[in-house]
């Protein structure tokens, strides 16, 4: 895999007419770019699969087919390299979708939860508080005569204990993911329950422990084989 994706890389351009005969599960994952800046960046850059139509397409695919038949109601991408596959997952299930955000973006009443990245960085991300649960009485804007006005009424709001279908990018140590998880939770949004099968959607979740214990307590979708899998874990 990484040689093929030395090859992409080291090609003038990218072809984005070319689709294999056989599209087996994973075969855009060698649409990646490896990484040629150093180790302050991530082993791998995904985003140039999502420049193939057909490969963009064929990794949402995967990704909810785990899901199929599940009762979803919204999907949420943590920021900002989930926003690009939760929104196109949301589109495809035509559902609403949630921007789980780093702090400091959203201008409205958030929670916050703090949580270490794949890199050892400390960092804060934030969530509205009004999409999961039921807020207080509030204000909405309205275009009077004069501009733009508020008027005082109750927002109307979707009931508690929302199923959540959580996305990013990758998952390898799990503190990003773990922190999305406890945000939607904390809110009264359901990722997983016994009787409620949403769960966590990435392009790789590696087995680290962090890895483990999301895919332990949750039902999850990736997109790696089986057979490619400890590579993906050790970066190769």
């Amino acid at each position: 895999l990484h040689a093929q994706c030395l090859q992409c890389l080291q090609s003038p351009r990218m072809d984005l007419c070319h689709v294999p005969a056989t599209r087996e599960k994973g075969w855009y994952l060698a649409l990646m770019a490896p990484n040629v800046k150093g180790p302050n960046y991530a082993w791998l850059d995904p985003s140039r699969l999502y420049c193939h139509p057909q490969g963009l397409q064929d990794c949402v695919a995967d990704l909810l087919q785990p899901f199929q038949g599940d009762a979803i109601d919204m999907v949420a991408g943590v920021d900002a390299m989930g926003f690009i596959l939760g929104a196109a997952a949301a589109a495809t299930l035509q559902k609403g979708f949630l921007a789980i955000r780093k702090a400091g973006h959203l201008c409205v009443h958030t929670e916050a939860q703090p949580y270490s990245d794949y890199s050892g960085r400390q960092k804060l991300m934030e969530i509205r508080t009004d999409a999961i649960t039921p807020g207080q009485p509030g204000v909405l804007p309205f275009w009077g005569a004069a501009g733009w006005a508020w008027s005082a009424q109750a927002q109307p709001l979707p009931p508690p204990g929302l199923r959540i279908l959580l996305v990013d990018q990758w998952v390898e140590t799990g503190g990003t993911m773990r922190a999305a998880i406890e945000l939607v939770e904390r809110l009264g949004g359901v990722v997983a329950a016994p009787c409620v099968p949403t769960g966590v959607a990435a392009i790789c979740m590696e087995s680290s422990e962090g890895g483990k214990w999301i895919q332990e307590r949750y039902k999850c979708s990736h997109c790696v084989p089986p057979r490619l899998q400890p590579r993906f874990d050790q970066h190769q």
